[in-house]
């Protein structure tokens, strides 16, 4: 008996194992089907599997990104500029004045001015042209004092800047200095005549409506420029005296082919109820079919219109 007890138990392990190893493949089997049955459901159905696995990420750790902001110095020239304004109309016997108080505001440490009396001691006008940075800082501005009589005299106003660059003060009094000195001016690249024709002609008919309003300023644009007349219309009349050019193609006799584009500068005299002013325009002329039209203004004005 015990030896049939032994073989039976014998072989009920590998029908054990048998079924185990036959659960396993059903397993496998049923797994392939699910995952073949979620492709072809779609994308969408492999979304919602995918989501529905549990699945461990390691979150990276968060590395701290420094934001830094440049610093720009303020520039206190008009800060300077007002100060030596209202320094300049002050004077020590009378430190209660509203001009006085102000100055004082602004450098609560430096000395007022002592004018004789009946000296000319108020400015006409008062006005920054320099600014330079030092260290730590301090700045030191040069502002230009001119008189009733024509006179102008320079002043270096030494100011101080907070950190922030929203707070002044002047730290001392002014110095008088000599004024700024004549820079260099390069050749102008205006070197071609342009003579009286078809070009000095658009340019004075352009610069006509421009200035006195006397036209449609469109007219003598190029396709795709955007300029308005001056208004209201300063002048009452504008005169050509000189056209200068920097392509030799402006002083040919015929206008060039399309597309052709020439630089210009033209000389005017403009007249009002006051009197006659010279001035001078810098424009980019283009040919198209025969004529000239203005494809810029460049006289320095950031507002100037162009080809767009």
């Amino acid at each position: 008996m015990s030896i049939g007890k032994q073989a039976s138990g014998g072989g009920a392990a590998p029908m054990a194992a048998g079924a185990s190893l036959e659960a396993m493949r059903r397993r496998v089997r049923l797994s392939r089907l699910a995952v073949w049955t979620v492709i072809a459901a779609g994308p969408v159905a492999l979304a919602v599997v995918l989501a529905s696995t549990p699945t461990t990420v390691a979150a990276a750790p968060a590395t701290p990104t420094a934001v830094r902001t440049a610093a720009v110095a303020a520039d206190p020239a008009g800060y300077a500029q007002l100060f030596l304004d209202t320094w300049l109309r002050s004077t020590a016997d009378d430190a209660t004045t509203a001009q006085a108080r102000v100055a004082q505001s602004l450098a609560p440490d430096v000395d007022l001015p002592d004018p004789a009396p009946g000296a000319q001691s108020k400015p006409a006008s008062v006005t920054a042209v320099r600014s330079a940075q030092r260290g730590g800082g301090t700045w030191s501005v040069t502002v230009a004092a001119q008189w009733a009589d024509g006179s102008v005299r320079y002043y270096a106003v030494p100011v101080a800047t907070g950190r922030s660059g929203a707070a002044f003060t002047v730290t001392g009094t002014p110095a008088v200095v000599a004024g700024p000195g004549r820079a260099a001016v390069a050749a102008s690249p205006y070197g071609v005549t342009v003579p009286d024709g078809d070009l000095s002609s658009a340019v004075g008919e352009f610069l006509g409506a421009y200035l006195t309003g006397g036209g449609e300023v469109s007219r003598y644009l190029a396709p795709g420029v955007a300029l308005t007349a001056v208004a209201p219309a300063p002048y009452t009349a504008v005169a050509v005296e000189q056209v200068l050019a920097v392509e030799q193609a402006a002083a040919a006799e015929q206008v060039p082919g399309d597309g052709t584009r020439i630089r210009i500068a033209a000389r005017v005299e403009a007249r009002d109820a006051a009197g006659r002013w010279p001035l001078t325009y810098e424009l980019v002329m283009r040919a198209r079919s025969g004529r000239w039209e203005v494809a810029a203004l460049e006289s320095g004005a950031a507002q100037a219109g162009g080809e767009r």
